[in-house]
């Protein structure tokens, strides 16, 4: 008889322990494309003014696996604009490494081609936002999920 209970007990907590198995967190994931909807300016901390895009302003970026892909259109500039490079993420910090893009931002790489941003991910929202050398918030791009 305490065979038989103590083989009930085992079976029970091993059927419960396993349905937990199944119950994960799921942590958002920056994979996918997402569209800029707003810039933030901070005053260090915190936000101080928000803006929204200009009429006809678009900027998307795509993220793969490890890739990076942006472009943005700008109604007043006859020429596109894009980027593509690599990414990863460290602790709360994104990272873009910048390999080639349209002919401003090839000049603009011989100058400056790795971006480190502190990222602020939800499941459907991101912003990447740019930190001074002592560490304090400056401005913000704040994106939307489209895919």
């Amino acid at each position: 008889m305490k065979n038989s209970i103590f083989i009930l007990t085992c079976f029970f907590i091993f059927l419960t322990v396993g349905s937990f198995k199944g119950i994960e967190q799921k942590q958002p994931s920056i994979i996918g494309t997402w569209e800029l909807e707003s810039f933030y300016n901070f005053d260090g901390a915190d936000v101080t003014d928000t803006l929204e895009k200009a009429q006809g302003y678009r900027q998307v970026k795509m993220y793969s696996k490890e890739k990076i892909m942006w472009t943005r259109y700008v109604p007043q500039e006859p020429n596109g604009r894009f980027g593509y490079g690599s990414y990863h993420i460290i602790d709360s910090f994104l990272v873009e490494t910048i390999e080639y893009g349209d002919d401003q931002m090839m000049k603009a790489l011989d100058t400056m081609r790795y971006f480190k941003f502190e990222l602020i991910l939800g499941e459907d929202t991101f912003s990447q936002i740019t930190v001074d050398n002592d560490g304090n918030r400056t401005f913000s791009e704040n994106y939307r999920r489209i895919d």
